[in-house]
């Protein structure tokens, strides 16, 4: 989108050590990735509340404001949470779980922002916080290409064991929703959140188009 950033781990610059991602009792997958998104969030945000030294943004009335954003994806199958593998093996078992079958993909997005008032003193933060729901079918792979897959390492730091984006392995023969919210981050919710603080955007849906190779899902909203 052409927005200068930079990265904040929550949990290295923090006095948090990091943040359990464990759902809350009775909370479900679309719950529980908003209130991880937001929590990230807020950590930054009391972060740069302590170093000043943070990216700022102009609004469409030229004022200047600091900007966070956050986000957590989970891959849900039978309404049961795949997480990240712990090793090849139990990447192995999800891929072989999930394949020929559909799943959904959570996306929680959270969008803070600080603008300063007149007597330089900063203003509260304003969270945004949006959700986005994918249906995904996997191809029919097969075992070899599972190993093979497995033994690049790329399934070992992603949820559900795959990246829709993972070439030459490419696992999903369909998907109903976004591209880029699969991958991690949804483009489209990303961009209504920022034109909510009045942020100036160019048009995302090319953007988002040329990044993944697929139509991007805000030009099927547009219609």
């Amino acid at each position: 989108m052409g927005l200068a950033f930079r990265v904040v781990p929550p949990q290295d610059e923090s006095p948090a050590a990091g943040i359990d991602e464990s759902p809350l009792p009775g909370e479900s997958p679309s719950e529980l990735v908003q209130r991880l998104s937001r929590l990230k969030a807020e950590i930054v945000a009391a972060t740069l509340s302590l170093s000043p030294a943070a990216v700022s943004a102009e609004d469409s009335d030229n004022h200047l404001m600091t900007v966070i954003l956050s986000a957590d994806t989970v891959v849900v199958l039978n309404d049961k949470i795949l997480g990240k593998p712990d090793d090849p093996a139990e990447a192995t078992g999800t891929l072989r779980l999930l394949r020929q079958r559909p799943h959904y993909v959570y996306s929680g997005l959270t969008v803070a922002s600080q603008r300063p008032d007149p007597g330089l003193h900063s203003e509260k933060w304003q969270f945004i916080t949006r959700l986005h729901q994918s249906k995904v079918w996997m191809r029919a792979y097969t075992d070899a290409e599972i190993e093979q897959y497995v033994a690049g390492g790329s399934p070992l730091d992603k949820a559900g064991a795959y990246g829709i984006q993972d070439q030459p392995f490419a696992p999903v023969a369909r998907l109903d929703g976004c591209y880029a919210s699969v991958m991690g981050l949804p483009l489209g919710e990303l961009a209504t959140a920022l034109e909510a603080i009045k942020l100036s955007l160019p048009n995302v849906a090319p953007h988002c188009t040329g990044i993944t190779g697929t139509p991007c899902c805000l030009l099927s909203r547009s219609g």
